[in-house]
């Protein structure tokens, strides 16, 4: 009966050290993305500098870069659908300061709002660089009423007539009417966590299946005779 048990138990270990080995794995797979999603945070944050000085943002590395910007809204936008506050559109503006012509992430207005006149002479802003990554496979084109489904920056720039820089506002003087929607690290994916449990969990499962099969191994066994 002893060999007829070596078999179960050795897969029993051999795949209970494989799961628990791939939980600690995504442990230390948190511990990569807490600290990277601390940078971040701590990134965007920071005190603010003035986009004038930066000649040419980097996609790279002036991501979440806090600054300021002044400028006028010339009145044309792009509207990107989104659910953040309830049914309604990211306002994407072109910003004229005077020596180029960026773009500004004025946040949300709801589902009525998109035909309301937000040109204004000049507006300060502080908030952060970014070039988010929504667009995948299935993002649908823009439509014909000027509604967008992801915020890709360079078509975005293109439709605008403007650099590919975007300032996602955090502070908006005066506001247009917008709520603003600024970054934070919430929207980076940490499932680490979740990922280790399931690990650990099948572990405990495949413990609990090889603890069952050499119980069966033993009823099994024949008795031996006096």
């Amino acid at each position: 009966m002893t060999r007829r048990l070596i078999f179960p138990l050795l897969m029993g270990l051999l795949g209970c050290a494989i799961l628990a080995g791939l939980g600690g794995w995504q442990l230390q797979r948190l511990a990569w993305k807490t600290a990277i999603l601390d940078d971040i945070d701590a990134r965007i944050l920071a005190a603010p500098v003035a986009l004038s000085g930066i000649a040419k943002p980097d996609p790279d590395a002036d991501r979440y870069l806090p600054v300021t910007v002044t400028g006028a809204l010339t009145g044309q936008e792009l509207h990107v659908l989104t659910s953040a506050d309830g049914p309604g559109y990211r306002v994407i503006a072109a910003l004229d300061t005077g020596d180029r012509r960026i773009m500004a992430d004025l946040g949300y207005i709801p589902l009525d709002g998109k035909s309301a006149d937000r040109a204004a002479p000049r507006v300060s802003i502080i908030g952060n660089l970014h070039w988010p990554q929504e667009v995948d496979d299935w993002t649908p084109e823009p439509d014909a009423d000027n509604i967008w489904y992801a915020r890709d920056v360079a078509p975005m720039a293109a439709a605008l007539g403007a650099d590919p820089v975007l300032v996602v506002a955090r502070v908006i003087d005066p506001n247009p009417g917008t709520i603003p929607l600024p970054l934070d690290s919430a929207g980076v994916a940490n499932d680490h966590l979740q990922y280790a449990i399931t690990w650990f969990s099948l572990a405990l499962v495949w413990a609990a299946m090889t603890g069952f099969l050499m119980l069966r191994v033993i009823r099994a066994a024949p008795t031996p005779k006096d």
